[in-house]
């Protein structure tokens, strides 16, 4: 691609980004340049795939998996980017917010973008696409607010939404560092537990306005041994602190696997350590919220601080290079906290990755 168009694709994507997540505008440029371009560009089709599963004016079956199946074709070069943004713009969501209707338009030259980056680059984001569209739709099928049976579903719903990005970012990283390439079976492990740490971070955070709109991802039977009905249970019942409290230990454990992951990464590579640093201390201080707000009845009641975000930027920075600086911060950030059996933990991620978590193909 040449120069002049790859900079206008950039500025889009930035452009966007700021636009559909702060967070993620915030910590893709960190990255070396060429991630920036592919993993913000990834972020992007990702969202377009969030876009399509919150489309309520869609059914479950047919009109849902009707735009996932062309959605994943696009991706893969196989299919009009321009006729599926025209025809699946009618069809978002009445609560759409302007700035998402504006990344359904732009779908066209996101794609675009996408069909500039080398055959390994294409081929981990169209992966990645395809994954999680089909995970999506199957779990958009049977989606209620009574929540997902247990905690091995639960761990399957959070590999096809945030899992297989974190397999997806390795396949990339692995491009940018190839000196990493033998530690590449470990690193996709630890990848799939530094995605779930994030969703069950988020999911958790999101429980009552995803609710209101009909949908729980947290899993029954945590919350059956407290005695509690998801699907009734109001804010303050103790019972239901006691279930995330559960789930929170094992967000941890998995933030804990998420930290191995990024320390894996060469020290000089502080781009891409202070990319996936800030995600995840965001992640553990929105933990500790979590806990300390047991009654919160919404997730801005958990959410951290803008100026929270500026100081675990600013620390990260300064020991992104210091492994041994790292693992006392994280320490620090993680004090006082749950945190379920290593075991449990590493069998709770293995069980949610690519070959347990394929709910459809």
């Amino acid at each position: 691609m040449s120069e002049g168009r790859d900079a206008g694709g950039l500025a889009l994507q930035r452009e966007l980004l700021a636009r559909v997540s702060r967070t993620f505008a915030l910590t893709i440029p960190a990255l070396p340049d060429r991630l920036e371009r592919v993993v913000g560009n990834a972020y992007l089709l990702c969202r377009i795939a969030d876009t399509i599963e919150d489309a309520s004016s869609l059914e479950p079956r047919g009109g849902f998996e009707f735009f996932c199946e062309r959605f994943v074709a696009v991706v893969a070069g196989r299919g009009d980017a321009a006729a599926f943004a025209r025809d699946f713009a009618p069809r978002l969501a009445p609560e759409a917010t302007a700035d998402e209707r504006r990344l359904i338009a732009e779908t066209p030259r996101v794609l675009a973008v996408t069909a500039g980056f080398e055959p390994a680059e294409r081929a981990a984001l169209a992966e990645c696409v395809d994954v999680m569209a089909h995970g999506m739709a199957e779990f958009h099928r049977t989606r209620s607010v009574d929540g997902l049976a247990d905690l091995a579903e639960h761990s399957r719903y959070c590999y096809v939404v945030a899992g297989c990005v974190g397999e997806m970012l390795t396949r990339l990283f692995l491009i940018q560092v190839p000196e990493i390439a033998s530690r590449r079976d470990e690193l996709m492990r630890l990848a799939v537990s530094f995605g779930q740490c994030l969703q069950m971070t988020n999911i958790l955070k999101d429980f009552w306005e995803d609710r209101s709109r009909g949908a729980c991802w947290l899993p029954r039977d945590v919350f059956v041994a407290e005695g509690v009905d998801l699907a009734r249970v109001a804010p303050g019942d103790p019972r239901l602190a006691r279930g995330f409290r559960g789930l929170v230990a094992v967000a941890q454990g998995h933030a804990r696997r998420a930290l191995d992951f990024v320390l894996a990464i060469p020290r000089r590579e502080s781009g891409i350590r202070n990319f996936c640093l800030w995600a995840l201390f965001m992640a553990v201080l929105t933990q500790r919220k979590l806990l300390a707000r047991p009654g919160f009845a919404s997730g801005a009641e958990v959410k951290i601080r803008r100026s929270t975000v500026r100081l675990v930027v600013a620390g990260c920075r300064l020991g992104a290079r210091s492994d041994a600086a790292l693992r006392a911060s994280f320490a620090l950030a993680s004090r006082g906290l749950p945190r379920a059996p290593a075991e449990l933990v590493a069998a709770n991620s293995s069980a949610s990755g690519r070959e347990g978590a394929r709910v459809s193909s």
